[in-house]
């Protein structure tokens, strides 16, 4: 068995390892085991001249450069493996800590991580900022320029990595015993390339080689099996216990990236698992000349953690992320296991020793899977490995829509994991046994409340295996929470009672989000403020107000904002070769493309505008607000319609940025290939950002909140994170509009089947496109009918009147600059319920049951 700590003295022999033992053996781990925790002792001090020896000998020793072949990218990665030295002395010694107290830990499952780059995040926690980028000019080299060299990690594709990444982030900070668990994926979700105004994929090729941010560890490996066939055999007891054999066996190989706390000793992990490959080549086959047979089990074995989230539109890519799912849960759970049972209690222990949080419903493969560790290779009787399971596992649900309800064909499951299926039959039936008993001859209930969908073929219901099995369910948004307890576990509530289901609004890690993304903000506020502890503290932010009105900070902030804007212009420039005014209204919307959150809306306002514009007279279009209006986001590969939209915005953009004689009062721009890097150059830029999904669509959104925490005004609808964060900052502060949730299907329904007439504003902007403006018709045609003929599911054609006087009150607000100064500080100053901090210490509190345990500082 391994330690949790890495490269620890006190290490055991993982389980099919072979290592020597011998009394000498024995007699030099004491020697070095007394030697390293003397050596722990000391911290090497920091200065300028260390600093800049360390990087120097990574240079020469790790990167082997002489000095005629120094880069930027080479002093970068030097740079890099002189901060992960400090980083590792942290982890071991957070790591041996907690381990030497036995604490509770929590264990967050999640499919994405988020991370963005991670050398800047990295000095900004230990401090070390401004000591490297003296360092780094003392050598001739631009810490901005070196920062840049750094590809974002491709982990995730939206607000469930930057979510997992702000909670990590968090635990670290606030001294909370936990780790990450994920996949490695080789090449991120993709590349976004823009060609012919088209999305196109390439492959996202992330991961460099070596990245100094993660640490393989090869001694860290559990065999993951598919497929094969389930026997039952009779133990020593005489008891019998069922066996899983044969199949597919693949091994998964730990890969750690450590998580460092800004201003405290500790240092949490983020465990990802990747496939080791290395024993997977049949030599045999080689020599014999059948060398596609000597190759397919590493190739097989390569492509479970080369891709994040296969395409799944056809059966391959279904298996593939299936076996995704199920190797990162059972890796996982054998870890999480193994080091459990280092502590030598007895397995009752394990609840209060373990929380295990599954990060939306992809991770729920955990739960059959533990209950089989459980009781198929640690012997534990069904009910006693039950109770464990059911007292560990809390689930996050992030879905409204019981359409995108992840859900798995039983045949399917029944092929690649026979054992887990059964035991999913088992974990139902006996669950179902309970409802009935409480609730006889209500089949109705039953069939509602089923963890397996009657249909051809069945289906397991995921986001149901996990409610069943979870102490708490929780949504992310007060508004998400109220609707999922009245939509989609309606029937779980009649049975369980309302406790068990819970709210824990999102949050946003401020270390990210406006410490590093928006350093001349930061500088402001720590100086009005008084103190860098709002770091950790956003409630601090509340001070703030009381610098409405003064007129030196109103300048102040009104500069930093401009000289923010003048970044992404430029910016925008480099990439798209658009020159835009910063001295125009930003008008924002960064996020997945998909109908449901509505850029198509957007764009279609974006036309009305355009058409006004150009019906104007010369000297009534002077009296214009200039806008700039932003777009980035990336369409799902397999996602039709959304690339459509992506199309559109980009035919748009073509031909009004040609229009001379707009004079610059309106630009268009689709930002490619959108990350968390590029969201740290276009939130702090945003005059006003646009969160507009239908209502009840929206779980939470974060990026709502990322923007209003660096001064940016919304335009939204009454939906997700947006209400909590209007009741935050006052209704004044935001623009809402539109339909709300519970008005929401009754309008469909009418849509449906009483049509309501189309408004003459879109009926213009529809017949714009329609007449070949921005191109042939009849490639936005299907588009066009989602709203005219497809039911108008999304409810644009019901929103669209109240979107433009939204549209024209933001226009209104912004001419009085001075008011929408004010407007801008107080959205920062109240922003302090949404950081992740908050989210955090909730979960720790209410669902976990987990406490802050600090590392102590070398003395």
């Amino acid at each position: 068995m391994e330690s949790t700590a890495p490269f620890s003295p006190t290490s055991m022999t993982m389980p099919g390892l072979v290592r020597h033992n011998s009394l000498e053996g024995q007699v030099g781990k004491t020697k070095i085991a007394s030697l390293m925790e003397e050596f722990d002792k000391k911290e090497e001090p920091v200065d300028n001249e260390r600093v800049q020896n360390a990087i120097i000998r990574h240079l020469s020793t790790t990167m082997v450069k002489i000095p005629k072949q120094v880069d930027s990218f080479a002093t970068y990665m030097a740079a890099a493996y002189s901060v992960r030295d400090r980083l590792i002395q942290r982890w071991n010694e957070t790591q041996e800590y907690h381990e030497s107290l036995q604490v509770k830990r929590v264990y967050y499952m999640s499919m994405e991580f988020l991370l963005g780059r991670s050398m800047d995040n990295a000095l900004l926690a230990l401090g070390l900022k401004k000591v490297y980028s003296d360092c780094l000019n003392g050598l001739g080299f631009n810490m901005e320029d070196c920062l840049e060299e750094e590809l974002n990690a491709g982990l995730g594709n939206g607000g469930l990595g930057r979510l997992a990444a702000c909670y990590v982030d968090s635990l670290a900070t606030l001294d909370y015993p936990g780790w990450g668990y994920g996949l490695r994926y080789e090449y991120g979700m993709f590349k976004q390339l823009i060609v012919d105004g088209y999305q196109k994929e390439v492959p996202d090729e992330w991961l460099g080689d070596p990245n100094p941010w993660e640490l393989p560890r090869p001694d860290i490996c559990y065999q993951v099996r598919f497929y094969g066939h389930v026997n039952t055999r009779r133990n020593d007891d005489g008891k019998e216990q069922m066996h899983w054999e044969g199949g597919q066996v693949v091994d998964a190989m730990a890969y750690d990236v450590p998580v460092p706390g800004y201003g405290t000793n500790n240092v949490t992990n983020i465990r990802l698992w990747s496939c080791k490959k290395e024993k997977l080549f049949d030599l045999g086959s080689f020599n014999e000349g059948d060398y596609d047979h000597a190759f397919a089990a590493k190739m097989h074995a390569e492509s479970l953690t080369a891709v994040l989230y296969p395409n799944d539109n056809h059966m391959v890519g279904k298996e593939l992320r299936l076996k995704q799912e199920f190797l990162f849960a059972s890796a996982t759970l054998q870890d999480i296991i193994v080091r459990f049972k280092q502590t030598g209690r007895p397995w009752s222990d394990f609840p209060n020793l373990v929380a295990i949080q599954l990060n939306d419903t992809h991770p729920t493969l955990g739960v059959p899977e533990l209950q089989r560790l459980l009781i198929d290779e640690e012997g534990l009787d069904w009910d006693t490995a039950w109770d464990i399971v059911t007292r560990t596992f809390s689930f996050t649900n992030h879905t409204v829509l019981p359409e995108a309800m992840e859900r798995w064909p039983v045949p399917m499951l029944e092929k690649i994991l026979p054992r887990h299926m059964s035991i999913i039959y088992d974990i139902n039936l006996f669950f179902l046994q309970k409802v009935e008993k409480r609730f006889p001859d209500d089949r109705e209930l039953l069939r509602h409340i089923s963890a397996i969908e009657e249909g051809y073929p069945q289906q397991v219901r995921m986001a149901f295996l996990a409610c069943i099995a979870s102490h708490t369910v929780n949504g992310v948004a007060e508004i998400h929470s109220e609707i999922i307890k009245k939509t989609i576990f309606k029937d779980f509530i009649h049975y369980f009672g309302s406790e068990k289901f819970v709210n824990k609004t999102n949050g946003i890690a401020p270390r990210r989000w406006l410490h590093q993304a928006n350093p001349l903000l930061s500088e402001l506020i720590t100086s009005v403020v008084q103190t860098k502890d709002w770091v950790k503290d956003l409630r601090l932010l509340g001070k703030l107000e009381e610098f409405v009105g003064d007129a030196e900070f109103e300048q102040q902030w009104m500069d930093i904002k401009l000289a923010n804007k003048k970044r992404l212009a430029a910016y925008i420039d480099k990439v798209c070769n658009i020159k835009v005014s910063p001295h125009a209204m930003f008008d924002v919307q960064v996020k997945r493309i998909h109908e449901y959150k509505r850029q198509f809306m957007n764009i279609l306002g974006v036309i009305h505008r355009y058409n006004q514009l150009k019906a104007m007279s010369e000297t009534r279009r002077q009296k214009e607000v200039p806008k700039v209006v932003i777009f980035s986001g990336k369409a799902a590969s397999g996602y039709y319609v959304a690339k459509l939209i992506i199309k559109l915005i980009t035919s748009v953009a073509a031909v009004v940025n040609a229009d001379e004689s707009l004079d610059n009062l309106l630009k268009v721009v689709f930002i490619p290939d959108y990350n968390v890097s590029v969201a740290e150059v276009i939130i702090p830029a945003s005059d006003i950002s646009q969160h507009i999904s239908t209502a009840g669509t929206e779980a939470s959104g974060t990026s709502n909140m990322k923007f209003v925490l660096n001064g940016g005004v919304i335009l939204g609808t009454v939906d997700g994170a947006n209400v909590e964060i209007c009741e935050e900052i006052g209704e004044e502060n935001i623009f809402n509009f539109g339909c709300l949730a519970d008005e929401v299907e009754d309008f469909r329904h009418t849509q449906r089947y009483r049509p309501m007439a189309i408004h003459p504003a879109l009926k213009s902007v529809l017949k714009t496109i329609e007449n070949g403006t921005f191109g042939k018709p009849s490639i936005f045609g299907p588009l066009i009918e989602t709203l005219t003929s497809g039911g108008d599911v999304y409810l644009i054609s019901i929103d669209f009147p109240s979107y433009l006087e939204a549209l024209k009150a933001v226009d209104r607000a912004y001419r009085d600059k001075k008011s929408w100064v004010a407007r801008s500080i107080r959205c920062t100053a109240n922003m302090g319920k949404f950081s992740s901090d908050r989210s955090i210490h909730e979960y720790a509190r209410e669902i976990w049951g987990i406490k802050p345990c600090p590392t102590p500082p070398k003395v």
